[in-house]
C-alpha cells in the first residue's frame, strides 16, 4: 500500500500475478453425519458431510474450468480447505496432503480420482471427502485460518481480499470463536478486509432458513447472532449475484444463512466465490 493513495474496496482485478484467495472452512465434527435437513422431499437424503464434499468438489471443479484457457489453467486463484473435527488441519489428500493454500493449476492437476456422473455420466473429480467425527474444534481451526491469512495478506497486499466461507452445523467445543472471528476479519489487502462467509447448515426438514439477513432481529439463539456479526456485508458485484438468483436484498445484507439446506449452501458457496472478470 502507497501512502497518501485511495483504494477503491473490493475492486481489484484477479490476474496470475495477483490471484484471488478463497479458503473453505468446513466443520467435520460426528454431527455431520445427520441427515441434511432438505425441504425437498424428492432429493435422494445426504448427509451434511456428504452434502458439503459434493458441494464443495463441485464448486472447486467451477474454479477449475474458470482458470481454463486456451494456454491452460492460469493460476488466478490460491485454495485452501480447513477441516475441524477430530483436529483442525487442511483437509487435502494424496498429492496434496500436507498442503495448505494451493494454486488452481495444481488443484487441477491433483485430484484424488475421478467419479461418474449418475444424470449424464460425465467424470466429476474428488478432492475432499466426507468426514464426520470428533468434536467441534472450531477456536483451533479459525486459528489457523488466521495464521494462514496473515501471511497471504503480507505477501499479496494488492490482490482483492481474501474470501473466506465457513461451513458449520453447530457450535465450538474448544472456547468462544469470537475473538478469533474478530481477528481474522480486520486482516486486509489494499482493497479491502476479509470477507467472512458464515453457512449454517439444518438438520431439520421444518427449519426455516435466515438467508442473507441484513438485521439480527429474529435470529433465534446467541450462536446464530454471534455468526451474523462476523459475517461480512455482502459486495455490490455479491448482491447482483444474489439478486440473480432471486434474493431479495439490501446493502446491508450480510454473508450469512442459517438453517441452510444443500440447494441454499450451494448459492451461498457460489455467491462468495463467483470472480467478475479474469485477466
Amino acid at each position: 500500500m502507497v501512502e497518501g493513495i485511495e483504494y477503491p474496496q473490493y475492486a481489484a482485478d484477479i490476474t496470475r500475478r495477483s490471484p484471488a484467495c478463497f479458503l473453505f472452512l468446513i466443520d467435520q465434527s460426528s454431527s455431520m453425519a445427520q441427515p441434511f435437513g432438505d425441504r425437498n422431499e424428492h432429493l435422494p437424503t445426504l448427509t451434511k458431510a456428504e452434502g458439503v464434499a459434493q458441494a464443495l468438489n463441485n464448486l472447486l471443479r467451477s474454479l477449475v474450468l474458470s482458470a481454463s484457457k486456451s494456454d491452460g489453467i492460469r493460476n488466478y486463484f490460491e485454495v485452501g480447505v480447513i477441516g475441524y473435527g477430530e483436529t483442525a488441519d487442511f483437509a487435502w489428500r494424496g498429492a496434496l496432503a500436507g498442503s495448505g493454500l494451493v494454486a488452481i493449476r495444481d488443484v487441477a492437476n491433483n485430484f484424488l480420482r475421478v467419479n461418474r456422473s449418475a444424470e449424464d455420466n460425465s467424470p466429476q473429480p474428488v478432492w475432499i471427502e466426507p468426514v464426520a467425527k470428533g468434536s467441534t474444534l472450531m477456536c483451533d481451526a479459525l486459528d489457523l485460518v488466521k495464521q494462514t491469512l496473515s501471511r497471504w495478506v503480507y505477501q499479496n497486499n494488492n490482490c482483492f481480499p481474501p474470501i473466506v466461507v465457513h461451513i458449520t452445523d453447530g457450535e465450538a467445543t474448544d472456547g468462544d470463536p469470537a475473538p478469533l472471528l474478530e481477528e481474522i476479519g480486520k486482516l486486509q489487502t489494499a482493497h479491502g478486509k476479509t470477507l467472512l462467509f458464515h453457512v449454517h447448515l439444518s438438520s431439520s426438514r421444518t427449519a426455516e432458513p435466515a438467508s442473507f439477513p441484513d438485521s439480527p432481529d429474529g435470529l433465534p439463539d446467541a450462536f446464530a447472532r454471534l455468526l451474523y456479526e462476523h459475517s461480512s456485508p455482502l459486495t455490490p458485484f455479491m448482491r447482483t449475484i444474489a439478486w440473480e438468483n432471486g434474493q431479495m436484498l439490501t446493502d446491508k445484507s450480510r454473508a450469512f444463512v442459517l438453517n441452510a439446506d444443500p440447494s441454499l449452501m450451494v448459492l451461498a458457496m457460489e455467491i462468495g466465490t463467483r470472480p467478475g472478470k479474469l485477466w
